[in-house]
């Protein structure tokens, strides 16, 4: 019996150790959606969204298709309008530049992108994907969730569509669409779904394998989920055959890519609450002539892959705000909440320390510029931050929050020649002060814990007087992903005006870790 024994806890130990070798889903456990890719020799690039932020279009490197680092940005503003300035009133929450296609054509790199805020589609190239530059063309009109493709015979192709899916042909230079070069080529994406479908197909991307053209969309029928649909077809033009690809969890959106082992999957993503969506790879095989995704059509919780490791530094990372000669000011983790008035953020005033300066008066935390944001990640993330307050203002408000519609903050108001600090939640829609407590020193330790697990979706928030012994304050805030913002929540650091412009706060820090409070 001891032998027995002995045998199950050996098997038992060798099986964990083969699962800690392998990647799990999801590949990347936080908000990095509407993926494209491609792999250029044996390493990966990839392109996701985050519309109403600055810079944007991420590009993310991988040399094992698990573990990803951002590398670069297509942008650093996206246009020079109100809405992206945050300016008279104006935001474009939920829309700026959304989904991507990313290119490798002749030793160019291309990046594509759309934006409702401008009605324009933009074009981005460079000849070296990590380090640019890169030139921008833009053209309208906005041509939504499109595929910029590069075909054999020299010609290049936008596809775009919601339901009916339309192939548009280019200038030669990408400028723009040349006259009268389209046509509808699927007339009903969603229809191998069936007739019923809420979102009818969209997020087109093309691929081309083996002389054969395969078309992946989205689709969701009613009562039903997220459905990834192929089409194929021998030219590009059609006709076009289509089949159910994926139905399970949900997890839809994006499209083909191969290991230089030859071997295939599918990177797709998933609406998981309020961490937003984020990344699955699903195994694929080739069977007469058509990807078939999945293990027996499921999504594997495992994969042959190699084993994830953290999010940080790679996709977010804690930062001490000190910078050495010839370092970047920002690390790429880091975006801004709309364009930045960089007149008015600095890492050199007070050298090891980011300082935000109001330089206006403003009547919403979310019409207020320069909010500096990372991305929250599952299952557990916490944000730490430490904040000089002396040099606020009558009327200023500053601290750490968690971005989204229905945000939280925990921060100091100065307000009647006092400070306090309080916490705020916009859980009902409209910002309310839960708890308010007298602070009579001028730095305080802010801190943000995220429970993203099972979608509980709960953030609590907290204060130190000496960054060691925390105390709770307010209540806590119950997240939730809206489509206005169309983004998972994000930590952000902050300072606005409600009275008079010029006060100025200074951040110490910004550590953020899978360690929080309440798990403890």
């Amino acid at each position: 019996m001891k032998k027995i024994i002995t045998l199950f806890v050996l098997t038992f130990s060798i099986c964990q150790c083969l699962q800690a070798q392998q990647a799990h889903n999801p590949v990347i456990y936080a908000d990095v959606p509407d993926l494209s890719m491609i792999r250029v020799g044996d390493t990966y690039y990839m392109s996701s969204t985050t519309m109403h932020m600055s810079p944007g279009v991420p590009i993310m490197k991988s040399k094992d298709l698990v573990n990803w680092q951002i590398v670069s940005y297509a942008y650093d503003v996206l246009d020079n309008v109100d809405a992206l300035n945050l300016a008279n009133g104006q935001s474009t929450y939920g829309r700026g530049s959304w989904a991507s296609s990313l290119r490798y054509h002749n030793g160019v790199y291309y990046v594509s992108t759309f934006a409702g805020t401008t009605n324009k589609t933009y074009i981005y190239s460079t000849r070296d994907i990590e380090k640019g530059p890169w030139k921008a063309v833009s053209f309208k009109p906005s041509l939504h969730d499109h595929s910029l493709f590069f075909d054999d015979d020299g010609h290049v192709y936008m596809l775009d569509g919601v339901g009916k899916i339309t192939l548009l042909e280019l200038n030669s230079d990408l400028s723009g669409l040349k006259p009268g070069a389209s046509q509808v080529i699927i007339e009903n994406a969603g229809a191998p779904a069936g007739a019923d479908n809420g979102l009818p197909g969209e997020g087109s991307q093309l691929f081309k394998v083996n002389g054969k053209y395969y078309l992946f969309n989205i689709c969701w029928p009613r009562g039903g989920m997220r459905t990834v649909t192929i089409h194929r077809a021998d030219k590009i033009t059609g006709p076009y055959e289509g089949r159910v690809a994926l139905q399970d969890k949900g997890v839809a959106q994006g499209g083909l890519i191969s290991t230089p082992a030859g071997d295939w999957y599918a990177y797709l993503f998933r609406d998981f609450g309020a961490v937003g969506r984020i990344p699955y790879w699903v195994p694929v095989k080739w069977q007469d002539g058509w990807p078939v995704l999945g293990i027996n059509g499921k999504v594997p919780d495992s994969l042959d892959l190699p084993a994830n490791k953290s999010l940080d530094p790679g996709i977010v990372a804690s930062d001490e705000f000190s910078r050495k000669p010839g370092e970047a000011p920002l690390p790429l983790v880091w975006q801004w909440n709309h364009n930045p008035d960089n007149s008015h953020w600095s890492l050199s005033r007070r050298p090891g320390y980011l300082r935000l300066t109001t330089g206006r008066v403003d009547t919403s935390l979310l019409l207020a510029r320069n909010t500096l944001t990372q991305r929250t990640f599952g299952p557990f993330s916490s944000g730490i931050t430490a904040i000089d307050v002396l040099n606020m203002k009558d009327g200023d408000c500053a601290g750490l929050m968690l971005l989204q519609q229905k945000y939280g903050w925990v921060g100091v108001k100065a307000a009647g020649g006092a400070r306090q600090v309080v916490m705020v939640s916009a859980e009902s829609g409209l910002p309310v002060e839960l708890q308010s407590i007298p602070l009579t020193q001028h730095t305080v330790y802010l801190k943000a814990d995220c429970d993203f697990k099972d979608k509980s979706d709960k953030a609590y928030f907290y204060f130190s007087l000496d960054g060691t012994s925390w105390t709770k304050i307010g209540a806590a805030l119950q997240m939730a992903y809206t489509i206005p913002h169309f983004m998972g929540y994000r930590f952000g650091l902050f300072n606005y005006a409600t009275k008079s412009p010029g006060g100025f706060v200074d951040f110490d820090f910004f550590r953020i870790s899978d360690k929080v409070a309440f798990e403890q």
